[in-house]
């Protein structure tokens, strides 16, 4: 039976009454102003799929393939429509139907097989690519614009690489009085391109007197693969990360019941993971594994608003504006928190943004493969954070962290991009 016409779709299905409270939320109803660019324009479409009314490739898979799913409609939304999991369905029917070509195919296989899940070669990778900025190839590429559309948005995402990383082999020590342990989900393009944030997140950790635990056998959150239909092999990877975090992991084990939290900073991944409850719950084996390790993941920040048990005490003057992760902040439901973190850091400034809650168009891959589009929304972003006149821009996921250094660079912002666990570090670190 096709996942589109099965009872559980149905019930998804019926949930939307069709109010339109969800266009004003949608960004790429913004951006195009069309009702097929809209929550509820997608839903009639997945219907009319459902009922054989139209075909799986064509206009249906281009609608599908330009929604951000960035969840936005989900809060909005009064009758508590479950769009993540309908669009997430979508995309798994349309490629389980189409047939990609040879030079798709090795792509994808290369990116979400080959090297996303093998932290190794990621770390290869941006080995070669700080070689890259050095010896000043990356001007030079940028300068010229020779690039294929696709391949120049990938690499205007690359950050400034440092040849420094955590060294995960040993549990980090608790600082002071020990409150507890957790265990830390260092992610893979996060683990490899922003290595200065996972450190951060480790002394921050410390600091507030946790034990920090690193299981070895941690692999990709499985959020690229889910964004793009491969949804048995995100289910995979769920898999082995929560087998990871079982009494055979490494440093000794402790099994996610054994740990006071699993922490993730960033936000699309985190939203995966504490989903991976429902990912697998057809599963006989691991069902009830992923409950409790869903139930046990913690953002950084949602943890540090409940335990900051050393309240950051040195001063960074900056005026500073936090962009949410559209994942924190509609899946993960984390918005307070963030904010809280920042104003107990002593001399920063917050100014909010006139919309907080719009997507930089990032969205996983979404700003490689439908680059115009979330190019609009990134100079929207942009517009919006030039306009309050700030130095310091914070974020909370990979992707948002990678799209806004971009944006910066784009609008010549004189401003930098920091992680919200950089800026408590900076902290600590200035303590009298």
């Amino acid at each position: 039976m096709s996942e589109l016409t099965s009872p559980r779709f149905k019930t998804l299905l019926n949930q939307c009454i069709h109010c339109g409270l969800c266009l004003p939320a949608c960004p790429t109803y913004a951006v195009f102003g069309t009702e097929m660019e809209s929550p509820r324009g997608r839903i009639v479409l997945m219907r009319a799929a459902a009922e054989g009314r139209i075909r799986l490739d064509g206009a249906f898979r281009e609608h599908i393939a330009l929604c951000l799913a960035c969840r936005a409609c989900e809060p909005a939304c009064p009758s508590g429509v479950q769009y993540g999991t309908m669009v997430e369905t979508a995309r798994t029917v349309i490629e389980k139907a189409r047939t990609p070509s040879f030079f798709e195919r090795t792509v994808r296989r290369l990116a979400l097989r080959e090297l996303m899940p093998h932290s190794r070669r990621l770390h290869l990778i941006a080995g070669t690519m700080r070689a890259y900025q050095l010896i000043g190839l990356q001007s030079l590429v940028r300068g010229l614009s020779f690039l294929p559309k696709n391949l120049q948005s990938l690499e205007a995402l690359l950050p400034p690489l440092s040849t420094s990383h955590p060294d995960y082999r040993e549990p980090a020590p608790a600082i002071g009085e020990r409150r507890g342990t957790v265990a830390f989900f260092h992610g893979c393009v996060q683990d490899a391109f922003l290595a200065g944030v996972n450190a951060a997140t480790i002394r921050v950790l410390q600091r507030n007197g946790y034990q920090v635990h690193v299981p070895a056998r941690q692999t990709c959150c499985g959020a690229a693969q889910l964004h793009l239909g491969e949804e048995a092999l995100a289910r995979d990877l769920a898999r082995q990360n929560i087998d990871a975090f079982e009494p055979s992991s490494a440093h000794g084990g402790g099994q996610a019941g054994g740990y006071d939290a699993i922490i993730s900073n960033a936000g699309g991944c985190g939203a995966v993971l504490k989903e991976y409850a429902r990912l697998l719950q057809d599963d006989p084996v691991y069902a009830e594994k992923a409950r409790r390790f869903s139930a046990k993941l913690k953002d950084i920040g949602e943890f540090l608003a409940e335990h900051l048990n050393v309240p950051p005490r040195g001063k960074v003057d900056v005026r500073a504006t936090y962009v949410d992760s559209c994942h924190l902040r509609n899946v993960q439901k984390v918005i307070r928190q963030p904010r809280e973190l920042l104003r107990a850091i002593p001399g920063l400034e917050l100014v909010e943004l006139k919309q907080p809650d719009r997507c930089c168009g990032s969205a996983g891959v979404y700003n490689i493969l439908q680059a115009e589009t979330a190019n609009a929304l990134l100079d929207a972003k942009m517009a919006d954070i030039a306009a309050i006149g700030v130095n310091t821009i914070v974020t909370t996921n990979t992707g948002c962290h990678l799209q806004l250094l971009n944006g910066v660079r784009r609008k010549g912002l004189n401003a930098r991009v920091v992680h919200l666990v950089e800026l408590l570090d900076q902290s600590y670190a200035g303590e009298p």
